[in-house]
């Protein structure tokens, strides 16, 4: 059996709020809560917006915050991210791409697979011919391993009228591809600020609710300019592996009271 824990869309900010919440004290609640509770992971995947607005301060901030936990963390690009300064700052795996941050990390359950969804200048995201080439070379070379992707944008519509319009562009593409190897077990999704699950072209798929602020229920009808965060919880993901299965649960690590965090320790 493996054990990960999820993380989503921390939007760390060296300094101030972002949209009335605290990122620092966000991070530092799930760090605490993951390093109480979860130490025994083999491997923390945080998959994307680890900065709000893509400074080198901000990086730095967010290094020294997840320094601290006790169990090693692999970050993902999501599209308020910078390549440049991420891979200055961050540390990633001997197996990531050169141009790309895109790598996989093998254990006892199979192999994570994490990819690089960025388009510059873009709230959407797209993923080019050499990142294709990267993944389906990876996974051909898997063979009948089991495979468990993760990724910023979700590559399918996940009926949030908002959000869906920043999705992976040309993600029909994409999911044809997955669906040529029967080794994909599971896609992991950040992104949206929501918790989701369901299966597209029959791959089981979840998203996460970000370390920071939610996204709100798509009913009532709301655009972004009406957005405010929802009034929720965040939440990491802790998932288990074993024998291909995947076993997935939402846990709450502070709780939320009128934009106040209250930590539950």
């Amino acid at each position: 059996m493996t054990k990960l824990i999820w993380m989503s869309d921390p939007h760390f900010a060296q300094d101030g709020t972002v949209l009335g919440h605290d990122p620092r004290v966000r991070i530092q609640a799930a760090i605490d809560h993951i390093n109480e509770h979860h130490a025994d992971a083999q491997i923390c995947i945080i998959s994307g917006d680890l900065v709000n607005r893509g400074t080198k301060s901000d990086y730095v901030g967010v290094q020294g915050k997840l320094q601290q936990l006790k169990v090693p963390y692999f970050p993902l690009v999501g599209n308020h991210d910078n390549r440049a300064l991420f891979r200055e700052v961050l540390p990633l795996p001997d197996t990531c791409m050169t141009d790309f941050i895109q790598f996989k990390v093998a254990t006892s359950e199979g192999v994570i697979i994490c990819l690089d969804t960025l388009k510059v200048g873009s709230d959407a995201g797209e993923f080019c011919r050499t990142r294709m080439q990267w993944l389906t070379e990876t996974l051909r070379n898997l063979q009948d391993t089991p495979v468990f992707l993760f990724m910023h944008h979700p590559p399918m519509p996940v009926c949030l009228p908002m959000q869906d319009a920043d999705n992976l562009e040309k993600g029909e593409a994409f999911l044809d591809r997955l669906s040529d190897f029967d080794c994909v077990k599971y896609l992991f999704i950040g992104h949206v600020h929501r918790p989701i699950t369901g299966t597209v072209r029959g791959i089981p798929f979840a998203t996460m609710r970000s370390v920071l602020y939610q996204a709100p229920a798509p009913r009532p009808a709301w655009t972004w300019d009406t957005f405010t965060p929802g009034l929720e919880a965040p939440n990491i993901g802790v998932i288990q592996l074993s024998g291909g299965s995947v076993n997935l649960q939402y846990e709450q690590f502070c709780q939320y009271q009128l934009g106040t965090d209250v930590s539950e320790r």
